[in-house]
């Protein structure tokens, strides 16, 4: 049996995480300091589960987010195929999540993690590139900032964010609540119609299981949806009543959010990205507002948000 990767841990007086750079660079934990004690807010990753990024607390979403309707990447008259990656028949979230990433540079409250294209065959993507992404702790915030360059000798589209499990309710010492189950707030005001989870056309409006505009309870139905037109520099906001608020504050870029609340778990996901579900298929549609951007040779794209993390205790 293959021993664990190793975890780089990050902590200052408000933040603890663990930081897995073999498994796509994705974070294992993300715990916030109440009272005095370290409590989860990121779903824990299963120490068993350090080699599957699916069971990571979260993950990089690079060079797209999200699904490929059929592997069909089209982009300037032209298509590639992507290789299926997801039991629907889509390319899903990025092709870096498979590989380990190299620590370019670390310390107690920071760490740098980079993805080179080249140094590996079969990377999931037509177009050489590197990736970065830093994760910094900065008193309450827990920045997260993620970098795309093009490696290659021709443009290309590409998309990127992350993709963060939160609990659904705190625990104390004992396991016992401490607090509420958490509420939900969205700052969008547009969504998509989705079809197998991927957007059918242009952002209209929000469909009323998504519409979290006013901060609300996450309810029992189940969630899967992209929204957008965001209206502010925070993205959302997660509150454990009496216990704790985490606010998500994005740049533009990360003009899309991705709210997955699966039934009966004891986690959710809200996700900032910078593009629609199947949004290189649009794209190329000529759909509007679906957030593809393209990197020219030598050129980065970048983008970062951060979660705000505020006790009541």
């Amino acid at each position: 049996m293959r021993p664990a990767p190793d975890v780089v841990v990050l902590e200052n007086a408000h933040w603890r995480v663990g930081i897995v750079p073999e498994t796509g660079a994705s974070v294992a934990s993300g715990q916030v300091r109440i009272s005095g004690e370290w409590r989860d807010v990121l779903r824990p990753t299963p120490p068993e589960s350090l080699r599957d990024h699916s069971d990571c607390s979260s993950y990089v979403l690079a060079p797209w987010s999200n699904r490929v309707r059929d592997g069909r990447l089209r982009f300037d008259g032209r298509a590639w195929q992507l290789r299926i990656t997801a039991d629907d028949g889509t390319a899903i979230h990025g092709a870096v999540i498979e590989y380990p990433w190299r620590v370019v540079e670390q310390t107690a409250t920071r760490l740098v993690l980079e993805f080179d294209s080249a140094g590996f065959v079969g990377v999931n993507f037509p177009w050489q590139f590197r990736a970065q992404v830093t994760y910094e702790l900065n008193g309450e915030r827990f920045e997260w900032r993620t970098a795309l360059t093009n490696a290659d000798h021709e443009t290309f589209p590409a998309g990127l964010g992350h993709h963060p499990y939160f609990v659904r309710r705190l625990t104390d010492t004992g396991g016992g609540a401490l607090g509420g189950e958490a509420l939900l707030q969205i700052n969008c005001d547009r969504g998509y119609q989705l079809e197998n989870a991927m957007a059918l056309g242009e952002a209209a409006e929000v469909p009323p299981r998504a519409d979290f505009r006013e901060l609300r309870a996450l309810g029992d139905a189940f969630v899967d949806d992209c929204l957008t037109g965001r209206t502010g520099d925070v993205a959302a906001l997660i509150s454990y009543p009496g216990a704790l608020d985490v606010s998500i504050e994005a740049d533009a870029l990360l003009s899309h959010v991705v709210v997955y609340l699966p039934v009966e778990k004891p986690f959710f996901a809200v996700e900032p990205v910078t593009n629609a579900n199947d949004a290189f298929t649009l794209d190329a549609a000529g759909v509007p507002g679906v957030g593809v951007f393209t990197v020219p040779p030598g050129e980065t794209r970048e983008a970062a948000f951060a979660l705000v993390a505020r006790a009541r205790q």
